[in-house]
Formats: C-alpha cells, sequence, structure tokens
C-alpha cells in the first residue's frame, strides 16, 4: 500500500495518544492520575440530556440541514446577541461536528496551497497539522518577549504577501493566557486594513477566573458580519462540558458560510440532530451549569499553582482562563517528551509534552478533573521531582521508593 506523501506527514495528536495510552494503564489497574485530558470531568446539563433523549424518542432521527437545524442556528443567534452584542442571521452560521471542524472548513474554504496562516505560540496542536492538511503553510510566531501574550508588532515581522489568516485562541489552549483587550483590538484593525481573515477561536470564552471580563471581538470592529474580516468559532464541548456531543459553530458572513456548507455537505453531510436538539437545550436552558463549572475550575487552578510553586526550579504564569497551564520544567529537563515520560513512569501522571505546542521545556498540565485526583498530581509531581520530599509515597496500593 502507497500512503500519500501528505497523510504522512501529519503527526499523530498527542493528546489523544496520551489518553490511550492512560486508558492501557487503567485497564490493567494502575493508578494513574490524567492530567493531560482536553475536557471538564463534570456531566452534561440534564436539560440536554433530557432534549437528546426526547429527540431520540420520536423515532425521526434523519439527515440535518447540512448547515444545522434552524431551532438550533436560532439558540446560536440569541448566544451571540447576550455573549457578542452582535445581531446575525440564520445565514451567517454553520454548524459542524465540533469546532475542530469548524476550524479545518474555514481553513478548506479559504486556503489555496502555498497560502500562510500565521499561528501563535504556544498553540492547539491540531491548528499547524489542519494548515498542512489543507496544503497551507502554518507559520509560527513566538511572542519575542518570552511570555505566552503575543504583541502586534510579532505578528508584523511575519505578515507576508502570501498570508491568508491569523488564528487566535485566547483564553489559550495550552497556556490559560487571556489576551488583554488592546491586543485584541489592535489585530482586528490590523486585519481589516491588510484584508487578512482574524479566526477568533473562542470554545474557552467562558473559562474565564478571578472575575475577569474579556470584551467580545466585535467590540473592536464598526463593520457588520457581512464585511469584517472577523470570524468566531464557538461550540458547546468546553463550556457545558459535552465534548462527546461533538457541536461547533462558525459565525461569518453569507458567501463563507454557504461555500463550508458546500464542503460539510460534500464530508459529513449535517451533525447528527441528536447532538443538536441537545446542543439546543444548553445553550437555552439554565446557565448555572456554566457558574459551577468556573467555580470548579478555579479552585483546581488554585490547588495547581500552589502545588507546582512548592516545587524548586518550576516556573510558571497563572493561568486566567481554560483548564490549563503551561509550566516550565526545563530546570529538570529540557526534552519535555522525556520529562512527560518520566513523570509517566515514574509517579503514573499524564503530562501533555509542551513541544508539540510550540512550548519545549513545558508541560501542559490540565486540572479539569476532580480536585482530589488534581491535588493527587501535584503530590506525585512534587516527589517525583523535588529531592526534599519524603522518599516513599503510596500510589494505589503499592509503595513506591524514589530512588534516582
Amino acid at each position: 500500500m502507497s500512503i500519500s506523501r501528505l497523510a504522512q506527514s501529519i503527526v499523530e495528536s498527542p493528546t489523544l495518544r496520551l489518553n490511550q495510552e492512560a486508558r492501557i494503564l487503567k485497564e490493567k489497574g494502575e493508578a494513574v492520575v490524567h492530567l493531560g485530558a482536553g475536557e471538564p470531568k463534570n456531566k452534561a446539563p440534564m436539560h440536554a440530556i433530557s432534549s437528546a433523549i426526547e429527540k431520540l424518542n420520536t423515532g425521526e432521527v434523519k439527515y440535518a440541514p447540512s448547515d444545522g437545524l434552524p431551532s438550533l442556528k436560532k439558540a446560536i443567534i440569541q448566544y451571540t446577541e447576550r455573549n457578542y452584542g452582535r445581531t446575525v442571521e440564520p445565514s451567517n452560521i454553520i454548524v459542524s461536528d465540533g469546532a475542530k471542524q469548524s476550524v479545518f472548513n474555514l481553513l478548506y474554504a479559504l486556503i489555496d496551497p502555498g497560502q500562510e496562516v500565521i499561528i501563535l505560540a504556544p498553540y492547539w496542536v491540531s491548528y499547524p497539522e489542519m494548515v498542512k492538511m489543507v496544503n497551507g503553510v502554518p507559520v509560527i510566531v513566538t511572542p519575542a518577549d518570552g511570555s505566552f501574550c503575543p504583541k502586534l508588532s510579532d505578528i508584523e515581522k511575519a505578515v507576508t504577501p502570501a498570508t491568508r489568516l491569523i488564528i487566535v485562541n485566547s483564553p489559550n489552549n495550552p497556556s490559560g493566557a487571556v489576551f488583554p483587550d488592546e491586543f485584541i483590538g489592535q489585530i482586528v484593525e490590523y486585519c481589516e486594513r491588510k484584508n487578512i481573515y482574524l479566526v477568533m477561536d473562542d470554545i474557552y470564552h467562558k473559562l474565564v477566573f478571578d472575575g475577569k471580563k474579556i470584551a467580545p471581538v466585535y467590540n473592536f470592529t464598526k463593520k457588520d458580519v457581512e464585511s469584517t474580516n472577523v470570524i468566531v468559532v464557538n461550540g458547546i464541548s468546553k463550556t457545558y462540558g459535552m465534548t462527546g456531543f461533538r457541536v461547533g459553530w462558525v459565525v461569518s458572513n453569507r458567501r463563507l458560510v454557504k461555500v463550508m456548507a458546500n464542503i460539510q455537505g460534500q464530508i459529513t453531510t449535517c451533525n447528527s440532530p441528536i447532538c443538536q436538539a441537545a446542543a439546543e437545550a444548553a445553550l437555552n436552558g439554565d446557565q448555572s451549569c456554566v457558574d459551577n463549572l468556573i467555580s470548579t475550575l478555579e479552585k483546581n487552578r488554585d490547588i495547581v499553582m500552589k502545588g507546582l510553586l512548592s516545587i524548586p526550579g518550576i516556573k510558571m504564569v497563572k493561568p486566567e482562563g481554560t483548564f490549563y497551564c503551561l509550566p516550565d520544567f526545563s530546570a529538570y529537563n529540557k526534552d519535555s517528551m522525556a520529562m512527560g515520560e518520566f513523570l509517566l513512569k515514574k509517579a503514573l501522571v499524564v503530562t501533555v509534552p509542551g513541544k508539540d505546542f510550540g512550548a519545549e521545556g513545558h508541560l501542559r498540565i490540565s486540572y479539569a478533573g476532580a480536585a482530589g485526583e488534581v491535588a493527587e498530581g501535584m503530590s506525585r509531581i512534587k516527589w517525583a521531582l523535588d529531592p526534599n520530599s519524603p522518599r516513599e509515597i503510596k500510589i494505589g496500593n503499592r509503595t513506591v521508593v524514589r530512588d534516582w
């Protein structure tokens, strides 16, 4: 069998690989602490589950329109009005199988071979690979000051005549950084002036801590949805803990939405109407589940901060959103893959190597799980790295001695 060169160039998702490794270890009875998962552990809202069951019980589970059910699009319109202060039409919205497919469809619709997409480091691992899958060229921009927050000057240096699109993800996976409103305003103005598309991956936009408020991206443009270069991607996976339902959407101009619907119609046809019914209920229903999730994540964030900062040599920036942090472990090992393998082997703690996010020497740690699991993970990492910690630790039913 001959595999295409393009397919061979796409690397395996490190998060999916680590999830598989963790599952195998758990099946063997190992007491694994998973700090690599990219999903909240809260249950999906019951009103969303009930709506999906109601739809399933009708027995009328058929094809839906490629761009999404009208009732869900109405809920997304209302969500956009509440959270972005912008009124849009059903023709400005397309529903996809998760925000990941939304981003891919956008790239497929907008990028010709050889055109460049600017990606800000640290970045979500799938961005560069998806750009390559549409024969585009990912251009990684790393902040010159070593921080997690880019500056417009960093981006300007990377822009060429081949630049077609910039992806911004704030709150940011993997760092948890929230980009300043001033920067978002600058990049919106710059993209509209240079006629470059700005894709705002807002999948974490609700998950912000310490009472911080994020200005909606549309605040920074006087243009309407039809004429602005701003494109918004969102979904239900993170805010509502509904990762398995695979519902995301794009808000953009009518022409682009129509093109994306054509693309989607040839690939997945449509999103499941059962999942769309659940998404509609989540958006329209009681939002206390979101507030509860934010409160839980903020407490877990504080557990992680306290644990990691007690380990000599660890450097980290306090995350302001998401459920990730990106501490610097280079004082122990500059090779993040080796560092992650060490913690998995010695302490049975799953992390994700920072190399895959454009941040070598760092590890991404997720604190989306239960507080007890997060605290246990911090305890094991400290035991594995800090020579002043006790030599023995209880891992599951075993007592393990540090002999390195």
